[in-house]
């Protein structure tokens, strides 16, 4: 029997889905479930839910992964024959085009990212099972594309993938899905089931045909991924029993008026009827990020692009507020943490290896000479005075004995220390964009409603897809919503007149 499992935002699809795996395990060989997850992320999470109520090990539960991943090891293969950052790279050199590939996807979710509008076209029309040409005359994409250069493209791109005996994931899911490898399950899951392309859809039903049971779970007004090749209108045609999750555990009431006001304008959707918690929270709308007070607690702020968070890091440290953006590496957290090591050392307290070497990182000549840390046991520790012995020159406090460090990122460490920002801790304001937070929540999230030129014609072009993105923006907060007004109402996303 299949089960169509319907999860709105906080309902807690993935929970019941765990709870269903609870309840087969208890008469049911680990290895005969199936749970297979859009991401990396969720494949384990029930996978570590098994392991701890049933104590199995990682072993016991060789079937819970993504679904590029089960075909990855069905079909034997190693990383060494698939198609990596420089095979494309080296492709592209041989062929005087620009050719790049974001080999790395810490949710191993499959989605091909490139800046190659050619490499993206032929990775979709593959995806869509479509023709080349067909694909370009659906207009996604943002540059001038040559339909002769794109077909001859997706020649060579077959060619160089035999000549060096090398796959990507789309031949290995083709494969798995034309073979006999995949495994005969007493029961399947499926989860996030809305972000599957239609090519993962016929690998799923090669799996879900071979078993008792299965269980289809997701949410078509949460399909974010079509740009990506998902296809939700295979999820919204599935057909089975419905289990239709009714209670949200997160939203309160009045995000949960505003969220069904935004998804009522999708075209094509499964019709939903789910409850709030039982909490008022707030729903404000500023002009300014400047406006919305984030001196404490923790938050989400959410945009369409990257591009758009960069005005916002300046604001975080104008203010001395603690953060991180997704898709940047922030050096200040390494150099407050050395701060307060240097700190404790001036009281008295001995330092190891790492903490030395990190400490000397940030100081010029003038106050460590680096060459005398090769005299110090990597397994040691040592005070100040030992220090002195290794090319330790000062016992300023950190700031004045930190003088190799950037000044800005000194003062910003400073303001944030005034402010009792726990800087051991991980950052309590977390930058995204909404693409990559889907998923994750938390008690304050600040949304922006602009959009670029790109994005806005996408929106004209296919507004379902821009509005089930700002639906899932608006539903990541538990308590309060701050929606940021855009600077230019011709180029935004309406949220005000839900």
């Amino acid at each position: 029997m299949k089960t169509i499992v319907l999860g709105p935002p906080g309902t807690g699809k993935t929970w019941t889905l765990l709870n269903k795996v609870q309840e087969y395990l208890k008469d049911t060989d680990p290895d005969k479930i199936g749970y297979f997850a859009f991401t990396k992320k969720a494949a384990n999470e029930a996978k570590a839910r098994a392991m701890d109520k049933f104590n199995y090990t990682e072993d016991d539960l060789p079937y819970f992964r993504t679904l590029h991943s089960l075909a990855f090891r069905r079909l034997g293969y190693n990383k060494d024959q698939v198609m990596q950052k420089r095979h494309y790279e080296d492709l592209g050199k041989k062929l005087n085009i620009f050719l790049d590939y974001n080999e790395y996807d810490e949710e191993e979710t499959g989605i091909f990212t490139t800046k190659s509008d050619y490499l993206r076209l032929i990775h979709l029309s593959k995806l869509r099972n479509i023709t080349l040409e067909q694909q370009l005359k659906l207009g996604e994409h943002n540059t001038e594309v040559d339909y002769k250069t794109l077909v001859h493209l997706s020649n060579e791109l077959d060619r160089y993938k035999k000549e060096n005996v090398l796959k990507d994931y789309n031949d290995m899911i083709l494969e798995f899905t034309k073979s006999d490898k995949c495994p005969k399950f007493d029961v399947v899951f499926i989860d996030e089931a809305q972000d599957l392309s239609l090519m993962q859809w016929d690998m799923a039903k090669t799996i879900w045909d071979k078993t008792h049971d299965s269980f289809i779970a997701g949410d078509d007004d949460q399909a974010i991924f079509r740009w990506a090749g998902a296809d939700v209108d295979s999820f919204i045609t599935q057909s089975g029993k419905l289990l239709h999750l009714t209670q949200s555990r997160r939203i309160p009431r009045a995000i949960h008026d505003l969220a069904l006001g935004i998804i009522k304008r999708v075209s094509n959707r499964r019709y939903k009827e789910w409850a709030p918690r039982n909490h008022q929270g707030s729903l404000k709308f500023h002009d300014d990020v400047k406006d919305v007070d984030m001196s404490s607690g923790e938050w989400l702020i959410l945009s369409r692009t990257r591009h758009m968070l960069e005005d916002i890091e300046d604001e975080m440290k104008e203010r001395g507020w603690y953060f991180e953006n997704r898709f940047k590496k922030m050096p200040e957290k390494d150099a407050a943490e050395a701060a307060a090591d240097w700190e404790f050392a001036l009281k008295g307290q001995p330092l190891n290896y790492e903490q030395i070497q990190r400490i000397y990182s940030y100081m010029s000549p003038q106050h460590a000479e680096k060459t005398k840390l090769k005299g110090l046991a990597k397994g040691g520790f040592y005070n100040l005075s030992q220090l002195k012995d290794y090319g330790l020159k000062t016992n300023s406090v950190w700031y004045e004995a930190f003088d190799d460090l950037n000044f800005r990122r000194k003062n910003y460490i400073r303001s944030m220390r005034r402010n009792g920002e726990n800087l051991k801790e991980k950052p309590r304001i977390h930058l995204s964009t909404i693409h990559s937070i889907k998923g994750g929540e938390k008690q304050n999230v600040v949304l922006l409603t602009d959009l670029t030129n790109n994005t806005l014609r996408s929106y004209r072009k296919n507004p379902d897809d821009e509005t089930r993105l700002f639906y899932v923006g608006a539903t990541r907060t538990k308590e309060n919503l701050h929606i940021i007004r855009p600077k230019d109402y011709e180029k935004s996303y309406p949220m005000e007149n839900v």
